[in-house]
This record gives C-alpha cells, sequence and structure tokens, in this order.
C-alpha cells in the first residue's frame, strides 16, 4: 500500500516522503496513529503543490536572507566610549550594544545572539564583527571604536566649519 508520511516515522522515513509499506502495517499502525494518509491522486496532487509552494517560499527567503547580508557588509558602526589610562575602555562594546545600535541608526533589527562576537569588544580601533544572518548567509559589521575625546573633538571641528551665520540684513 503507498501511503504519504505526516509525521517522522523512525525507520522508514520524513514527512512528505511517499512509501510503499504492508497493507497490515498501514492499517493497524499508521494510519490509526495519524502518521499517514493514503497515497490516492488527491493527496499526492495536495503533496506536489506543498511541495511546490515550500520550494518558492525557501527560494523568497534565500532573497531575503541575501539582501539583508549585503545591506550589513555596507554597514560600519562607530561608537565613542570613554577611556581611561592607557587607552583602556571602561567598560566595553558587546553583541547587545551592536543590535542596538544597527536598529536605532540603521533601523535594521537583529537579534544580539545572530552577532557572533568572540568575546566583547575592549580596545580602541577597527572591529569586524561577524552576524549570522541565515544558515547559508553571514555578514561582517565594521565596528570602530573611538574615545569620547576623538568624537568631541571631530564634532567640534564640524561644527565650527559648519555654515558660517547669515549676516543680518539692513532692511528698514
Amino acid at each position: 500500500m503507498k501511503v504519504i508520511l505526516l509525521q517522522e516515522v523512525p525507520g522508514l522515513g520524513q514527512p512528505g516522503d511517499v512509501k510503499e509499506v504492508a497493507a497490515g502495517y498501514a492499517r493497524n499502525y499508521l494510519l490509526p496513529r495519524k502518521l499517514v494518509t493514503a497515497a490516492t491522486t488527491t493527496a499526492m496532487t495536495n503533496l506536489n503543490e506543498q511541495v511546490a509552494s515550500a520550494k518558492r517560499r525557501i527560494a523568497k527567503l534565500d532573497a531575503e536572507h541575501n539582501s539583508l547580508a549585503e545591506k550589513l557588509s555596507n554597514v560600519t558602526l562607530t561608537f565613542a566610549v570613554r577611556v581611561g589610562q592607557g587607552d583602556r575602555l571602561y567598560g566595553s562594546v558587546t553583541s547587545q550594544d551592536i543590535a542596538n545600535a544597527l536598529r536605532e541608526q540603521e533601523g535594521i533589527t537583529i537579534d544580539r545572539r545572530s552577532i557572533q562576537l568572540k568575546e566583547a569588544l575592549r580596545a580602541l580601533g577597527s572591529f569586524e564583527a561577524p552576524v549570522r544572518v541565515s544558515a547559508k548567509h553571514e555578514a561582517k559589521i565594521k565596528v570602530n571604536i573611538i574615545s569620547s575625546e576623538q568624537a568631541a573633538a571631530v564634532s567640534g571641528a564640524t561644527a565650527a566649519t559648519g555654515p558660517a551665520p547669515a549676516a543680518p540684513s539692513a532692511e528698514a
């Protein structure tokens, strides 16, 4: 008797598999426990439609993961942190900090567990943080850690070189 497996059956197969089993095994064990359904033409048509739908869904998800990985590869995050003597950080930059910065600055929501830092970043400089988007896709985010004094100097320089205030007009 031909059957379609609805659940995993040890020694027989995975859900969606079409198997030939003994009629008594199907009638007395598999069908009463709703582990299989009879492989009628209608059931086979439904199975083929479900398989095609699953393939389309997987292809769409794969394309989304690929575009997210490309977008993440182009991201550079800069953290301004307090430093002490010898450029030692007060604290560290963790995967949670990176996830929060991605959400705030780029509008990308990533679970902190997807950011695979071996350990928290505890030094000034440039680093790459690997992000696992899916089993097939991984991106690397560039992370720059600068001291808060450097950040203030950079923002002060841009403010000083910004547009000059408008001269008062002589209209009266």
